[in-house]
């Protein structure tokens, strides 16, 4: 039995095309992780709640010019979460590992932002990791825990060693991460920063950074965006990128390089709908422009 078998169980179909795992290019896996949350609760409804938005919208994307029900999904379900976040990290990376093996790219709903410690141990180092998170995640412990969605990047950083780390939309920070940032090299974009370069600018900053990386590993948090535009996430802080910047730049970063991505930190009972229709547009924008980019 496999890994995927061991921990995972159904679930709605993401965007509601599904191949058969055999043939598929990506599979989808949900991680309805949330037992580290402060603040707002509740991120292990996203996974559902985010298929179900999936369900309702349009899969045609302009930006790219792909219908992602063309692609070749296969959508795992939810993995089995345990009262213990290092057992689930542990089930995620066996997974991730395995997909990976299959020459397949993992794609994560989850969840809280530790998911992406769980993805990066399955992908391994030698990868570029970009993160747009309104926040630097670099404590070395809140509340007493040193995993958690405050200190992931820091362990990811310890622990893997990826070859370079790079945040962007940053704007609510605690002077420690602004130091061990500055001490390990993590570079970062904050949003006052991208509004006044623009998007052109910024992007040459991060083709900058990015230009020796032969794989990139993308991790969404959704309070990137500004709450105006989603308003259901973990940790919503004011001054936030909007949807149509937002998607400007992560589109330009979904090429080849692209190994997995993850999406995290919606709170789907604290709005209407609004926040999971963005997540579920947003992975779809993400795998058109990937898709795109691999026939190219």
């Amino acid at each position: 039995m496999s890994h995927r078998e061991l921990f995972f169980s159904p679930s709605p179909v993401f965007s509601g095309s599904q191949r058969a795992y055999e043939e598929a290019d990506y599979v989808i896996l949900g991680v309805p992780l949330d037992l580290t949350s402060t603040y707002r609760s509740g991120a292990r409804f996203a996974p559902l709640d985010i298929r179900e938005a999936s369900l309702n919208i349009e899969t045609y994307s302009f930006r790219a010019g792909i219908n992602v029900e063309d692609l070749k999904l296969h959508d795992l379900g939810d993995i089995h979460v345990v009262d213990d976040v290092d057992e689930t990290l542990k089930r995620l990376e066996l997974v991730v590992k395995d997909i990976l093996g299959d020459d397949k790219t993992p794609v994560a709903i989850g969840g809280e932002h530790t998911i992406t410690l769980g993805m990066m141990r399955g992908v391994g180092g030698n990868v570029a990791v970009v993160s747009f998170d309104a926040h630097l995640d670099l404590r070395n412990e809140y509340l007493g825990r040193s995993l958690s969605h405050t200190t992931f990047m820091r362990r990811l950083n310890e622990q893997i060693k990826p070859s370079n780390i790079l945040e962007i939309g940053t704007r609510a920070v605690c002077e420690e991460e602004l130091d061990y940032a500055e001490r390990s090299d993590i570079a970062f974009l904050t949003v006052q920063q991208l509004r006044r370069g623009g998007i052109k600018k910024t992007m040459e900053k991060i083709n900058g950074f990015l230009s020796g990386s032969e794989r990139t590993y993308l991790t969404i948090d959704m309070d990137v965006l500004d709450p105006a535009f989603a308003p259901a996430v973990q940790n919503p802080e004011p001054e936030g990128l909007h949807m149509d910047t937002f998607l400007d730049i992560l589109c330009k970063l979904c090429d080849s390089r692209v190994v997995a991505f993850d999406l995290v930190e919606v709170t789907p009972q604290y709005d209407r709908g609004i926040t999971a229709i963005q997540s579920a547009k947003t992975i779809l924008e993400a795998l058109g422009h990937i898709e795109k980019a691999r026939k190219s």
